[in-house]
């Protein structure tokens, strides 16, 4: 908490309610005349959209709201970057009470630089998770509300030359499909072996998505969608038995959704973390679910290239064994912010 007093009339406490999106790090707030000072740095490969909210008593005030002048809006990576805002403009009698501030970096894609992995940034929010079209299984029931904080997902599914960047080995059935290919025949516990090594090479913090984050992304951010990008036919969207040869195909050759994810419907099933439960739609929480406690088997995602159109949409739920693996099975990444 810091408390500034601004021209002997002017009491701030600034509660910092939350720092979205990890690259905006370092964020030092402090007053300076009539004005506050955000100081930041911004790390990534890229530009990114940078954007500061202001809460006043429950009000928000966004950014075209408020008198600000700095690194705001298209910014570039970088140390010290900084945003002031002349508080009198907006308050001219000016703020005797508690405000929160939220500053984050938004809607744009960074590549992990050991692999290679490129992610994109999914912004928070809730929908109606399961067979929200009424023709699913039973096991898509009931549908109910679901909310998930920010993340970044993969843009495609974890390919083979990636696996052997951290793992030296491919097992993968279809190794002649070549490095960009999605690599399958993997265990749910070897994922996670491959995640710890990941994590420890890069310093990153990089894991499996939730059931809920998978479709929520999956569907675009929580979009009514059958299939990830569309409602229609998927064969622009997704590998599945009518179009697959049998066989996986490189990541990224298919229309992705809204989002930019390639391959969330088809090409290879993807683990996710959770244990799997028929029954628990019944049950999961409102906010962020991480599956039941306990189970026996895991959760795949999307289906694969042998699937039928009913199998590859985003509702729909595999399971099976975590020590498990199949020439139709790979997993794609998450990073929290």
């Amino acid at each position: 908490m810091i408390k500034h007093s601004l021209l002997g009339i002017l009491l701030l406490v600034l509660f910092p309610l939350m720092l979205l999106a990890a690259e905006v790090e370092n964020i030092r707030p402090q007053q300076i005349g009539n004005k506050i000072l955000f100081e930041y740095d911004l790390t990534g490969d890229e530009e990114a959209e940078v954007t500061l909210t202001i809460t006043v008593k429950g009000t928000v005030y966004t950014q075209d709201r408020l008198h600000l002048e700095g690194d705001y809006g298209k910014v570039k990576p970088g140390r010290n970057k900084k945003i002031y805002w002349n508080v009198l403009q907006d308050f001219p009698k000016g703020l005797s009470t508690t405000f929160d501030w939220e500053l984050e970096a938004g809607g744009k894609q960074f590549k992990d630089p050991v692999t290679g992995m490129e992610f994109v940034f999914v912004k928070g929010g809730c929908f109606d998770m399961g067979d929200t079209f009424g023709d699913g299984y039973s096991d898509e029931k009931p549908v109910h509300t679901v909310c998930v904080s920010d993340f970044y997902m993969g843009k495609y599914e974890v390919t083979q030359g990636q696996w052997k960047a951290i793992m030296g080995n491919n097992p993968s059935y279809f190794k002649n499909c070549g490095d960009n290919c999605p690599v399958e025949n993997v265990s749910w516990y070897e994922v996670q072996e491959f995640i710890e090594r990941l994590n420890s090479k890069t310093g990153k913090k990089y894991r499996l998505p939730t059931e809920a984050e998978w479709e929520y992304a999956a569907r675009s951010g929580g979009k009514r969608e059958k299939y990830a990008g569309t409602n229609d036919n998927p064969d622009n969207y997704a590998w599945y038995d009518s179009n697959s040869g049998k066989k996986t195909h490189p990541v990224g050759q298919k229309r992705p959704n809204s989002l930019g994810l390639y391959d969330m419907s088809g090409n290879v099933w993807e683990w996710v973390s959770d244990w799997y439960d028929g029954n628990y739609y019944k049950n999961s929480p409102r906010n962020n679910p991480q599956g039941p406690s306990t189970g026996s088997a895991r959760v795949l995602r999307g289906g694969g290239w042998y699937n039928f159109p009913q199998v590859v949409r985003a509702a729909s739920r595999g399971r099976y064994n975590p020590s498990g693996r199949g020439n139709d099975v790979g997993f794609r990444l998450l990073r929290t912010p």
